[in-house]
């Protein structure tokens, strides 16, 4: 369980708080898809500022996300990388972008459209409201809510679930969920210089420390579609780092090394 001792206070109010809110959305080769992503965005009720990490996409993802810049230059940023240098590193520019550009709420989402930009409003609302730290976008909580996945990786996607709470004990559904809305105060919490995870492993352990922080985590169930334009990112090395990246951050929890 974790420490009381390291448990942040809450708020004494339980309205709304003030605050500005941050899309963090890594890209490589989404041209298919951003448009239709900072569009949707861009069209919310609420007003999100959304930065795309570009990794030297070849197809001209950037160019796309910089004519899409001239009709919201205040609302949409990019940087932009050479190669391809992870989701962990990318996420970790995201998250120093936010602290330094003073955003109170700071969104993870996928360029692909599985994440609907339309679910951000509810995303959002709990960490708005004082009512957690961190909220995941959860394909599983109340039942499975995945579309167009064939089962083998359906069960991979499960069955990583249960070995990873097994492991680690993290009292979290979706634990490889990539949809998520953290308050400021769990990124200024975790000392993210020691965050190594580099793949689909680094959804695991920012949602492990910060749970060992004591931060309140919240699942929010979301509809999870698979991606119909481009091509997944997934691949047989990713998996192998998460599966021995839970041993590791059990094992160095342990021996207090975290």
């Amino acid at each position: 369980m974790p420490d009381p001792a390291t448990t942040p206070p809450a708020s004494a109010s339980a309205s709304a708080e003030e605050g500005r809110a941050l899309v963090i959305i890594p890209t490589y080769n989404e041209i298919e898809n951003i448009e239709t992503v900072l569009e949707m965005v861009m069209a919310l009720p609420s007003s999100l500022d959304v930065l795309v990490i570009d990794d030297g996409s070849p197809d001209g993802t950037a160019e796309r996300v910089r004519q899409m810049q001239d009709r919201f230059p205040e609302r949409i940023h990019l940087r932009e990388r050479e190669g391809k240098q992870g989701l962990g590193t990318a996420y970790l520019l995201g998250f120093g972008f936010a602290l330094d550009h003073g955003y109170a709420f700071v969104c993870e989402m996928d360029a692909d459209l599985s994440h609907n930009p339309d679910d951000l409003p509810r995303l959002l609302a709990p960490v708005q409201n004082n009512e957690a730290d961190l909220a995941i976008g959860s394909r599983y909580i109340d039942g499975v809510r995945v579309i167009d996945w064939p089962l083998s990786r359906l069960m991979l996607s499960y069955g990583a679930g249960i070995y990873t709470r097994a492991i680690t004990r993290l009292p979290v559904k979706d634990v490889t969920a990539g949809f998520k809305c953290y308050h400021r105060r769990v990124l200024e919490g975790i000392d993210l210089s020691r965050v190594k995870s580099n793949g689909y492993s680094f959804q695991v352990e920012m949602k492990y420390r910060a749970w060992r922080k004591g931060f309140r985590i919240v699942e929010v169930p979301i509809i999870f579609t698979e991606r119909t334009e481009g091509h997944s990112k997934m691949s047989k090395a990713i998996v192998r780092e998460a599966a021995f990246k839970v041993w590791e951050l059990r094992f160095r929890d342990l021996f207090k090394k975290l």
